[in-house]
C-alpha cells in the first residue's frame, strides 16, 4: 500500500533526537511550575504521520527535540518510533528511577535490575459513525532483580517505587484533559471536550525550524530491527490495519530497560501490535539523554496528533497543517524527589491550531474525535494499575 506523505525525517539530515541549545531563540519556555515539574511540549505535523516535538522542562531547564513516525499499519515510513513508544519508554525509565532512588534511601543493594513492561490499549467502533473510541488497559511490569530483600518486603518495596513515579498521577484516578481550539488564527469554543480557562496561547508556527542541536557523541535513538513476534489477543499485523473504518483491536507496546555502566538507561521499545519495528532509546536525568518526563510528555502529544491525521485521512477532510502546545504538570518523584509520597499530576492542557478550509463545526469535531480516539488521553481518564511480577536473577 502506498505510504502517506514524504519521508521528511529520513531525508532531513538532522539527528532525530537532540538537545536544543537555543531555546530562547526558538521562544519555547516552561509553564508556571506549580507541582514540581512543568513541561511545555510543542508538536507539529511534518508530512503524513511524521511529527516533530520540542519539549521544555521547568525542572531541568533543558529543551529536547524528538520525532515520531508510524509503521506500515498506518502506511507510514517507519523512520522513527511510534507515539506510544515514547510513553512506554518514559514510563519504564521513571519506574527505574524510583526503584534505584528508593533503594539508596533504604540502604538496599541492587546487584542486577531489568524491567520488562507491557502497555495495552484498545480501539473499538466505527469512524464513519463517529463511535470509535480509544482505551487504555492495566500495565504489566516484570522486574528481574538480584537483591537481599525477602519476597514480601521486596514486593512491597517495588509497589511503593512504582507509586512514587510522577506518572502515577496520570494513571491513578480519572483526569479529564482540557483544551483550547484555534482555526486559521481565530479562537473557537470547544464543542464536546472540556475547555481550558484562559486565552489561546500564541501559535508556535514555524519556530520549530529555529532549533539548533547541541553536539553529542551519543546516539540517542536508533532502530533495532523487527520486533520479536508474539500472539496478542485481537492484535493486528496487517498493513493499513489502523485505517480501517470499523475496528475492534488491541495494541501492545513493550519496553525493556537496563542500566548501562555509564549510568544511562537503555530501553528497547517493542512493537507487538500493531506489529512493527523495535527502536532503542536512551534516557537519563542528568542531561545526557532525554529524561523520563520529557519522553512521557512527547508521547502524549504525538499520540493526540496522530488521531487528527488518522481522522482526516479516513474521512478525506482538509487539514494541511496542524500543531499543538501541550502543558504537563508532575510532582517530584516520591523517591527521586524525596517526598515520600505517591506521584501526582494535573490534567493535560492542550492548545490546538488547525489550518483548514473546513467549517468551524468540522474543526470542533476534529478535536472531539481526536480526543475520543487518543490512547493516551484515554490513559489519563482511566484508573489504571500496574500488575507486578517479580523474578529473582
Amino acid at each position: 500500500m502506498e505510504k502517506l506523505g514524504k519521508d521528511i525525517i529520513g531525508t532531513s539530515g538532522l539527528a532525530p533526537f537532540f538537545e536544543v541549545v537555543n531555546a530562547d531563540d526558538v521562544s519555547i519556555n516552561a509553564p508556571l511550575n506549580r507541582k514540581g515539574n512543568a513541561l511545555r511540549t510543542w508538536v507539529r505535523s511534518l508530512s503524513g504521520f511524521q511529527k516533530e516535538a520540542l519539549v521544555h522542562s521547568a525542572l531541568t531547564g533543558r529543551t529536547w527535540r524528538l520525532v515520531s513516525d508510524e509503521g506500515p499499519y498506518l502506511n507510514g515510513h517507519d523512520a522513527a518510533p511510534c507515539p506510544l513508544a515514547f510513553l512506554s519508554t518514559g514510563m519504564v525509565a521513571s519506574f527505574m528511577n524510583e526503584i534505584l532512588a528508593l533503594a539508596v534511601l533504604q540502604g538496599i543493594e541492587i546487584r542486577k535490575l531489568k524491567l520488562i513492561q507491557d502497555n495495552y490499549y484498545t480501539m473499538k467502533g466505527s469512524m464513519p459513525k463517529r463511535t470509535m473510541v480509544g482505551g487504555a488497559e492495566n500495565i504489566d511490569l516484570r522486574v528481574e532483580i538480584d537483591c537481599d530483600l525477602e519476597d514480601g518486603p521486596l514486593k512491597e518495596f517495588l509497589i511503593n517505587a512504582t507509586y512514587a513515579s510522577p506518572l502515577n498521577g496520570l494513571m491513578r484516578g480519572q483526569l479529564e484533559s482540557l483544551f483550547k481550539l484555534g482555526k486559521n488564527g481565530t479562537e473557537l469554543p470547544t464543542a464536546k471536550v472540556a475547555e481550558l480557562d484562559g486565552p489561546l496561547f500564541p501559535d508556535p508556527g514555524n519556530h520549530f525550524a529555529k532549533a539548533e542541536a547541541r553536539t553529542s557523541s551519543i546516539k540517542l535513538m536508533a532502530p533495532v530491527g523487527p520486533t520479536p513476534k508474539k500472539n496478542v489477543v485481537l492484535g493486528t499485523t496487517a498493513g493499513g490495519s489502523s485505517l480501517s473504518d470499523e475496528q475492534d483491536r488491541r495494541l501492545n507496546i513493550g519496553a525493556v530497560a537496563v542500566m548501562r555502566e555509564d549510568g544511562i538507561k537503555e530501553i528497547q521499545q517493542m512493537q507487538y501490535s500493531p506489529y512493527g519495528t523495535s527502536f532503542r532509546f536512551l534516557s537519563s536525568e542528568d542531561g545526557r539523554a532525554p529524561d523520563a518526563n520529557t519522553l512521557i510528555s512527547a508521547g502524549i502529544g504525538f499520540c493526540f496528533m496522530t488521531q487528527f491525521g488518522r481522522f482526516v485521512s479516513m474521512l478525506k477532510l482538509d487539514l494541511p497543517d496542524y500543531r499543538i502546545v501541550q502543558d504537563t504538570h508532575f510532582s517530584h518523584g516520591g523517591a527521586t524527589g524525596g517526598t515520600g509520597k505517591a506521584g501526582e499530576a494535573d490534567p493535560i492542557e492542550t492548545h490546538v491550531y488547525l489550518e483548514t478550509s473546513e467549517s468551524d463545526e468540522t474543526a470542533q469535531e476534529m478535536l472531539d474525535i481526536s480526543e475520543q480516539t487518543c490512547f493516551l488521553h484515554a490513559f489519563c481518564r482511566t484508573d489504571l494499575k500496574t500488575k507486578l511480577k517479580v523474578v529473582r536473577v
